[in-house]
């Protein structure tokens, strides 16, 4: 009896612990209804406020197909959340979408060419108008152009034409940073003398001047010229929309944007939302976000809106499967603060107006942080205490077989992939491509243990510079702009470099390629990576200054190596590559640990590493890659890489794998191989100036080495002691931007602006030091 009373014990427990509860709601169904298959209810928003009280149950909503407008946004919160874990699913496959945004029923009337108006609802306001499903254009200047690299259009004179509008308030200017590094955008409040007033420019944590021609404005109905084109007045409540030809905006199907988050799973690190997923879903209509985009993210060059489509923030063991997310103004998912074990898996992520998926830590969780580029904390200041301060971040999880492409839509500062104070992120199997700046992001070294494989991304840094496919940051606690500084702290104290990296970062088993940028760009500082088994397609491999280092195994196809003003006890390792031209170091005395036993394309190339101290035991020859042509950059068996210790590597498992995405993912150009076949030229050491030698700016690395705005200025290779630059401040990497007032093109302008300033003392000159901007007055005789 004792025993059969345990079996019945033992049953009931497994009973309860399978239990399940199943709720179905259509947009047909009655919120009255019990929520059976035959009697379902109508809004998520009551099947998820009667699942939360299902204690200990498991409980999975069931969508039939068809739209779900959400009236505000569902949130699940962690305190009231009692069930055991939650799916929120689609029914059987069907098509459901949730939608941020609202129908409008209109009645139109027409306006004048061509152009219809209706009155819409009281207290309504949007920026997205979809007509039959699709988003049409904000009246705009210049006009919308699909072909147009930037911004889809723009003009150098978009600001002096806002400042002829009747009504310019609530206008934007949208444009790109003066040095290319992401883009700002600014609401008109006014006009005062002539100009519109800006609000705004906060979305890129480097301020600087709007670039000079990059611009456009938008939201005005003086704009409204062509067809796909619409405006609100927001105060006449009138909608404007000039449809092209054949469609009837009465017959048409009318939506707007509403909200800008979407469903919201919120919790703490001591009571976290435990064991949702959401599965099938598709999230469509969600409003744009770049004037809520002001938060800075350390030094990194981004600021972020801890919003998306999709928020976690304070969750554990969540999930989001088989989900599109398709033409919203926003990010599409954010994971922000703490946040654990959670996947991201099999999504399809597309047309999106900031970034695709971002895990953003909480800021107070690193020690001694700072905020801005040019800021830091002096050593007898900085908190020396490994690690973070608290676990309120994202660790643990994967971003995985999703495909993502052409992010950044409106906000520049984006990415397929944003990695910010979060620990143990692995992303793996993803095509990204299409976007305006990186594909993979990460803005620090707070705390590693990252995992970046059998990635694909390409076409990349499509509307900006100075970037890679992929790009980090790694100014971290113990980093300072200043140079001299940075030589002398780590020198001294070379254990800060792993206060904050803390776990190294590996980058494994993808194909990159970026046209405009380096393939592989490690900036400022990106400390501990270990990256191996890569194919760099087109822009090759960038390391700033940074420690700790190995980059091993790497093929960079018609491209090379690019170091970039190493540190003296950098530890930094190149070995074991397949490089197809010469390196192009750039301010580098002391190099690393080992760079060694490397592949070059031939003699001249490895000659002139060798006049560098490096490669002892590298050689140089064809790498006999079996079938380039086909972007298999496997070596035969006779290939001389193998006798610098180069192994072969699978070419086949780039990007998503899952069946359906992998049809429509696109794959990279694949280049025509180019030997480089490299003679050692002998430049000219500089041009005299004023007791030193300067010399132009000749290439992209020298640019982001400098921090410039373009291929511009003078770079002063040495001063004279005792001469007239080394009196006026002047220091040797100085870059000499202006003199005289006037933008220095090149060494030989800069004589030229000193020929015409006969006869003065001084002269005002602008420098770039340290990627910082300051103007000296320069003796002149």
């Amino acid at each position: 009896m004792k025993q059969l009373l345990l079996i019945c014990c033992a049953l009931l427990m497994i009973q309860q612990a399978n239990a399940q509860t199943l709720y179905h709601i259509s947009p047909l169904g009655n919120d009255t209804h019990a929520g059976n298959e035959s009697r379902p209810m109508k809004t998520l928003s009551v099947a998820v406020s009667r699942a939360a009280k299902q204690k200990g149950q498991s409980v999975v909503i069931l969508l039939h197909g068809g739209t779900y407008y959400l009236g505000k946004e569902i949130t699940l919160n962690a305190e009231n959340m009692a069930c055991k874990s939650l799916q929120i699913s689609a029914f059987n496959g069907e098509k459901v979408f949730i939608s941020a945004g609202q129908p409008l029923s209109l009645k139109w009337k027409p306006y004048k060419n061509g152009i219809f108006s209706a009155t819409v609802p009281a207290g309504i306001s949007f920026e997205r108008l979809y007509v039959n499903g699709q988003l049409q254009v904000l009246a705009r200047y210049p006009n919308y152009d699909l072909s147009a690299k930037v911004f889809h259009g723009t003009a150098a004179d978009a600001v002096e034409r806002a400042a002829k509008w009747e009504h310019p308030e609530n206008g934007y200017v949208h444009a790109i940073h003066a040095s290319d590094w992401g883009g700002f955008h600014y609401r008109i409040t006014g006009m005062k003398d002539g100009q519109p007033l800006l609000e705004g420019g906060w979305q890129n944590n480097r301020p600087n001047k709007m670039h000079a021609t990059l611009r456009f404005v938008e939201n005005n109905l003086q704009e409204l010229d062509t067809i796909g084109e619409w405006y609100l007045d927001s105060k006449a409540r009138l909608l404007y929309y000039y449809p092209p030809a054949g469609l009837s905006p009465a017959d048409a199907r009318i939506e707007v944007s509403r909200l800008k988050n979407s469903i919201i799973l919120k919790g703490t690190p001591t009571q976290p939302v435990r064991n949702i997923s959401l599965k099938g879903l598709r999230f469509v209509h969600n409003e744009r976000s770049f004037m809520d985009t002001k938060e800075q993210l350390l030094r990194s060059d981004w600021t972020i809106y801890r919003g998306g489509a999709v928020l976690f923030d304070g969750t554990e063991n969540c999930s989001i499967s088989n989900c599109e997310f398709a033409g919203l103004g926003g990010n599409a998912i954010m994971l922000s603060n703490y946040n654990y074990h959670d996947t991201i898996r099999e999504c399809y992520i597309h047309d999106i107006g900031a970034s695709a998926v971002c895990f953003i830590g909480d800021l107070k969780a690193v020690r001694s942080p700072n905020f801005r580029y040019e800021e830091f904390t002096p050593y007898d200041q900085l908190d020396k205490t490994p690690g973070p301060r608290s676990n309120n971040y994202p660790q643990e999880c994967v971003v995985t077989n999703s495909l993502i492409h052409h992010v950044g839509e409106i906000e520049k500062q984006a990415t397929g992939v944003e990695i910010t104070v979060s620990s143990g992120i692995t992303v793996s199997h993803n095509s990204i491509f299409h976007t305006p700046r990186a594909g993979l992001n990460i803005g620090d070294g707070c705390f590693g243990g990252h995992v970046l494989e059998y990635n694909d991304v390409f076409n990349t840094v499509l509307e900006t510079g100075d970037h890679g496919a992929f790009n980090s940051w790694g100014r971290d606690r113990y980093w300072a702009p200043d140079r001299g500084y940075m030589d002398s702290i780590t020198a001294a104290h070379p254990e800060l470099v792993k206060l904050d990296a803390i776990r190294p970062v590996i980058i494994r088993n993808n194909r990159f390629r970026c046209d405009h940028g380096w393939d592989i760009d490690l900036d400022d500082g990106s400390s501990n990576y270990r990256i191996y088994n890569n194919v760099c397609l087109n822009g090759g491999l960038k390391l700033r200054e940074g420690f700790n280092r190995v980059v091993k195994n790497n093929i960079m196809i018609n491209n090379s190596f690019h170091p970039h003003v190493w540190f003296a006890n950098s530890q930094d390792v190149f070995e074991n590559n397949i490089v197809m031209r010469k390196y192009f170091p750039i301010q580098v005395k002391d190099w690393g640990q080992q760079v060694n036993n490397n592949l070059f394309p031939d003699e001249a190339a490895l000659e002139l590493a060798r006049s560098n101290g490096t490669d002892a035991h590298s050689i140089a020859g064809d790498p006999q890659f079996l079938h380039p042509e086909k972007g298999d950059y496997t070596v035969s068996p006779n290939s001389p890489a193998l006798n610098i210790g180069f192994k072969n590597f699978a070419m086949d498992s780039f990007g998503v794998q899952e069946p359906g995405l992998k049809a429509l993912a696109l794959q990279p150009v694949i280049p025509a191989l180019v030997m480089d076949k490299s003679q050692q030229t002998l430049k000219p050491a500089g041009l005299p100036f004023l007791g030193g030698m300067v010399k132009p700016v000749e290439s992209m690395e020298e640019r982001s080495a400098y921090g410039l705005q373009d291929e511009s200025g003078a770079i002063v290779v040495s001063v004279q002691e005792n001469g007239l630059l080394a009196a006026s401040g002047i220091r040797p990497k100085d870059v000499i931007c202006t003199a005289n007032g006037i933008k220095v093109t090149s060494a030989k302008h800069l004589l030229e602006i000193l020929e015409a300033a006969k006869g003065k003392e001084k002269i005002p000159v602008e420098i770039m030091r340290n990627q910082q901007k300051q103007v000296l007055q320069v003796r002149v005789k």
